[in-house]
Formats: structure tokens, C-alpha cells, sequence
């Protein structure tokens, strides 16, 4: 998925001399992370002030989220992060603070590590990750884009060891996905939709 320097700055628009809090949701392999490259080469050629959050960086333990005695789905949408949590110390703090200090989830240790992030005074904040737009969330974006790709392209682009384990894209990804789909209905509810 390559956008044209038009496009990206759609994206964007609005955001210009206030910090303004940018949302990059879609499911797995949707093109998320490619599309916050792209806007990233825009905004440093631009000279333009933002910081780039990937939600992913601040999932809770493997003991909260596996074998909690929840459905997998269950514990992959509603355990994989401390929801609640991110309300009180990242999204609330947002536009209020100069610096946030957050843990990042290391995968290889299973552990956290604290980072204190210096926030633009005025500029772009961009979050990119998987059900954005839940309640606990959505009212905290000025705009959310959400990238709408099918089941089978996102899997095909899965590595060849990961689609292995079929077993676990039916009861715990796409179960939960298909729970965000139906309650939450990203793509009526984005701001704008990109198809990738």
C-alpha cells in the first residue's frame, strides 16, 4: 500500500498548530505500521512535530492475557492490554502533559520497562494499533482512519510459521475480531476508511 503525498496529507489535515491526537486502527496485517512509515517520511520532510505511539508497545504480561480461565478471544480483546489503565495514564494525559512516562512490553523477557516520551507542544500524536475505536477509547482521537483489508490478504501475509497454527487465528484472533467488527463498527464509525 503506497499513498500519494496527497493522500497522506488528508490524514492529517486538521492537525496544524495544536497537538492534535491521530488514529491509525485496522486489524492484524491491515497495513497499519506501513502506513505510519509513509506519514512519517511526510512529516520529517514536512519539519513537522509529532510522536508516534504503537499500542502493541504497552500490552500487559502473558499471565494476564493466556490461560486466565476466559475464552481466547475474551482474554486477546479485552485482557491483552490493561484497558482501563491506558485511560488514566496514556490517553487522559495526552493533551494535558509535556512528558509521559509509560512501560514498553519486551516479548523476549516478558517484562516491562519504563520510558519517559517528551510530547510535542504542538504538533501531531499518532497511535497505531488494533481496536481503536472500543468505548474506552474512541473519544479521545480528533480523527481515527481505519484500514479495511479482507481476512484472507491479511493472513496471506502472515509468515509461513505463523499460519501454522490455524487453531489459534479461530479462537482467539479473528473471534475477536469479528467482536469488534459487529459491536464496534470501525469502519461506519472512522473518520476515514482506506482500503489496503
Amino acid at each position: 500500500m503506497k499513498l500519494d503525498h496527497e493522500r497522506l496529507k488528508m490524514i492529517t489535515s486538521g492537525s496544524e498548530k495544536q497537538r492534535y491526537i491521530l488514529g491509525i486502527d485496522g486489524l492484524s496485517r491491515s497495513g497499519k505500521t506501513t502506513l505510519v512509515n509513509q506519514l512519517r517520511i511526510m512529516l520529517n520532510e514536512e519539519g513537522s512535530e509529532y510522536h508516534i505511539f504503537h499500542i502493541d508497545d504497552h500490552i500487559v504480561e502473558r499471565k494476564r492475557r493466556y490461560e486466565t480461565g476466559f475464552a481466547e478471544w475474551q482474554e486477546y480483546f479485552h485482557l491483552q492490554w490493561d484497558v482501563e489503565w491506558l485511560v488514566t495514564h496514556f490517553y487522559q494525559k495526552l493533551m494535558e502533559v509535556e512528558q509521559i512516562t509509560l512501560p514498553f512490553y519486551d516479548g523476549y523477557t516478558d517484562t516491562h520497562e519504563n520510558r519517559t516520551i517528551q510530547l510535542p507542544v504542538e504538533g501531531l500524536i499518532i497511535i497505531e494499533g488494533v481496536f481503536l475505536q472500543r468505548k474506552e477509547w474512541k473519544h479521545f482521537f480528533d480523527k481515527v482512519v481505519y484500514l479495511d483489508c479482507p481476512r484472507t490478504t491479511r493472513f496471506n501475509r502472515e509468515s509461513p510459521e505463523t499460519k501454522q497454527n490455524i487453531t489459534k487465528f479461530r479462537n482467539r484472533y479473528w473471534k475477536a475480531e469479528d467482536y469488534y467488527i459487529n459491536h464496534y463498527h470501525p469502519v461506519e464509525k472512522a473518520d476515514m476508511v482506506i482500503t489496503s
